[in-house]
């Protein structure tokens, strides 16, 4: 690529096919958001040198679109995928339906565990008014990214590992934990796109032999957290979608698959049986 500052801007058309060329199924719209957000010529250029050499675009221009929001993404940070919308609207079902009737003051309190970015918890509370939103991550830089998007809001986010992150005065209740842990088989990883492979920690991808180890781990610990009317709330596959349902129902839970083809999207929901 030329120097960056013996060249004006480029343009779109010249955008296009050097992000199709490196293999960016949606070329158009990235060069769009590229220009958009570029604050100079040069910028342009190292960001587009950047892409072009497979680093992802949340990365480059600081910020991932999920449930209609920008939600900050600091690199090496999970990327929010459009799938896990449907973890949000199903969990921002759950909270209309029973625990806020139309009319009455929000009283719901929420645990978003394996957090990464705080987008699911940035997406909730866009939809729903709750009274008390708690993420938890591992990852020092996950839980860094997970404040600068939820502290605006009152959100609380904690660094650990699962429910060790937790206040304990949290325990029976919370009526809604919703979890995207990583549900990736370990033999797996390397199959995955490289943006991902290659970018993302592994820690927010590797889900053990055969990817439900945290799944595991999320809900036999669940009822000691959960309010009795609560919900727990999993991303899964469609593939292990049965050994998620599995596991909620010998940990004592009703359980249920949600999928959704327009966002490639399945969640379990487990609740409490009376």
């Amino acid at each position: 690529m030329p120097a960056a500052d013996s060249l004006a801007s480029p343009t779109l058309a010249e955008l296009v096919p050097m992000l199709r060329a490196a293999g960016c199924v949606f070329a158009e719209d990235e060069a769009q958001l590229l220009l958009a957000e570029a604050s100079s010529p040069a910028e342009l250029f190292e960001w587009v040198e950047r892409r072009v050499s497979g680093e992802p675009l949340e990365y480059i221009v600081g910020w991932a679109e999920f449930c209609g929001l920008r939600v900050t993404v600091d690199p090496g940070v999970f990327v929010p995928r459009r799938r896990t919308e449907l973890l949000v609207s199903e969990a921002a079902s759950l909270l209309r339906e029973s625990l806020t009737p139309p009319g009455s003051s929000a009283s719901a309190v929420v645990v978003d565990l394996c957090c990464g970015s705080g987008a699911v918890g940035l997406g909730l509370a866009s939809r729903v008014s709750v009274r008390e939103l708690h993420s938890a991550d591992i990852d020092s830089a996950a839980v860094q990214c997970a404040r600068r998007n939820l502290s605006p809001l009152g959100g609380y986010v904690h660094q650990g590992d699962l429910y060790a992150a937790l206040p304990s005065r949290l325990k029976r209740q919370a009526q809604l934990i919703v979890a995207n842990a990583p549900y990736v088989p370990t033999s797996v990883l390397p199959t995955m796109p490289p943006e991902a492979r290659i970018y993302e920690q592994q820690i927010s991808l590797d889900g053990g032999p055969d990817g439900l180890d945290l799944h595991r781990r999320v809900i036999e610990e669940a009822s000691e957290w959960l309010d009795p009317a609560g919900h727990l709330v999993i991303e899964t596959s469609e593939r292990q979608a049965a050994g998620t349902v599995a596991i909620m129902v010998a940990a004592g839970l009703g359980a249920r698959t949600v999928h959704s083809d327009e966002l490639d999207g399945t969640v379990v929901v487990g609740t409490a049986r009376a």
